[in-house]
């Protein structure tokens, strides 16, 4: 019988094995012993978390075959206590445990009874997934919770400084030195705005809920506005071209977010990159491609597979920023059913270049 278990395959179907095909095709250890804690089933998954082998296990009880420990040490099947507690438990949330010489893993259990509500416990379904996702995930929370302090304390620590010494010495200062000072405050008051936007749109991003509003959007019309605010803010005009080819399909895009996923991308060229920085609109056979190029070092072929992730800054250089904006911009294209690439530009540098589909009226 093929993956082991009781005589005939009664546990989970047919004689023939073909119900263990399935619990080998999860991508999490899955483990089920009988109510003396008899190990029935072992599938492969567990096999590899764990280091025990099914033909080691399957038959034994399992405090012999997996011995799991809690942090402290303890018997988690003791613990467990499968045929103790209240008759309406139904499962043992998960935790962390250890097996001697392994790493550690995530445990949970749940109790099947029979009959359901209320009945004597038959069997006990364990599943047991890889600690280490939990820990890349607690790692990004953390690196998170860094970058938002880092990034917050400079513009508050400005902000107090400069508050506290107008009104105590606000007689001592001249219009203009207030008006500096006063100006300083709104920019770093902007500055706060931006990154609580940047993690708000990091929310969304992960848990799904990025919502988009359809409108017609003029990308090349966007693509110049945006130009014309770094100009305005002091860039120089030559630094910026914009180049619109062929004649481009009506777009329903939300305009609010191309605006956003075009100054990313303008600003990663002007920050990370050197010389000119392009922006080219040109349609494609089902929609739009745009792409913005830069003429500085480009992107190493080994590190284009990490430019989207939370916390890229390029080359490893820190040059401002949070490192977030990248990873939204790859957020808001996909969310209106696009796609983003880096590649060579053609004069060098790095060039982002992201398709969009038309969309459609009745979508907005």
């Amino acid at each position: 019988m093929r993956g082991g278990g009781t005589p005939g395959g009664s546990l989970h179907g047919p004689a023939d094995g073909s119900a263990y095909i399935c619990v080998d095709e999860l991508p999490d250890g899955v483990v089920a012993a009988d109510h003396e804690g008899i190990v029935l089933i072992v599938n492969r998954a567990a096999e590899r978390l764990t280091g025990v082998s099914r033909e080691a296990a399957v038959g034994r009880h399992i405090t012999e075959a997996l011995p799991f420990r809690d942090l402290e040490g303890r018997d988690w099947w003791k613990w467990l206590d499968p045929h103790g507690g209240l008759r309406t438990r139904s499962r043992q949330p998960e935790r962390p445990l250890t097996l001697p010489g392994r790493q550690e893993v995530l445990v949970a259990a749940r109790f099947v009874r029979a009959p359901e509500r209320g009945g004597p416990v038959t069997r006990v379904v364990i599943t047991i997934r890889d600690a280490s996702a939990r820990a890349r995930v607690e790692r990004s929370r953390a690196d998170l919770v860094s970058t938002v302090a880092h990034e917050l304390r400079s513009p508050l620590t400005s902000v107090k400084g400069f508050t506290a010494t107008l009104l105590a010495k606000w007689e001592r200062f001249t219009d203009a030195q207030k008006l500096v000072m006063l100006e300083t405050v709104n920019a770093d008051a902007d500055r706060v705005t931006r990154l609580i936007t940047e993690l708000l749109d990091v929310s969304r991003i992960e848990s799904g809920r990025l919502q988009v509003h359809r409108q017609i959007v003029d990308v090349p019309a966007r693509a110049r506005r945006i130009i014309a605010g770094r100009v305005a803010a002091g860039e120089p005009e030559d630094r910026f071209r914009l180049e619109v080819h062929g004649e481009l399909p009506e777009t329903w895009l939300d305009q609010d977010k191309i605006d956003q996923i075009l100054s990313n991308l303008v600003e990663n060229g002007v920050r990370h990159g050197r010389g000119t920085v392009s922006v080219v609109v040109e349609p494609v056979e089902w929609g739009i491609a745009v792409s913005v190029r830069d003429q500085g070092e480009g992107v190493a072929p080994e590190l284009v597979t990490r430019v989207f992730r939370q916390f890229w800054r390029g080359n490893g250089r820190r040059r401002g920023g949070t490192g977030l904006g990248l990873f939204i911009v790859k957020g808001l294209v996909e969310a209106h059913g696009g796609t983003i690439t880096v590649q060579r530009a053609p004069g060098g540098g790095a060039e982002f270049r992201f398709t969009l589909p038309t969309g459609a009226p009745e979508f907005a």
